[in-house]
């Protein structure tokens, strides 16, 4: 759906949570009139949500402003500690310890 050839995956693993981010330069996705969620049809994004809340954990999936696309999930790791907070809407994750 990216129309592109590339990506970039960043993996974070703390304490508390694991974090994984894919964010690429393609042309794919069409923003809301609100610029944040995607409109398309059929059921990736929200199969992905749900999968991972199975787990206790969320995804935020958007447009990037002007071009590309960002995928975030943050999954918290149980009996490690606190969750932490949720993912912002806007932005990469916080992955610094």
């Amino acid at each position: 759906h990216a129309a592109t050839d590339e990506c970039w995956v960043t993996v974070a693993y703390r304490e508390d949570a694991l974090t994984l981010e894919v964010t690429d330069q393609g042309s794919g996705g069409a923003a809301s009139s609100a610029g944040s969620e995607l409109l398309v049809a059929g059921n990736g994004i929200i199969g992905m949500r749900e999968r991972a809340a199975m787990y206790g954990g969320e995804v935020r999936a958007a447009p990037l402003p002007g071009r590309g696309f960002r995928v975030a999930a943050r999954f918290p790791l149980a009996g490690t500690g606190p969750a932490g907070a949720p993912l912002a809407d806007n932005g990469p994750i916080d992955t610094r310890a």
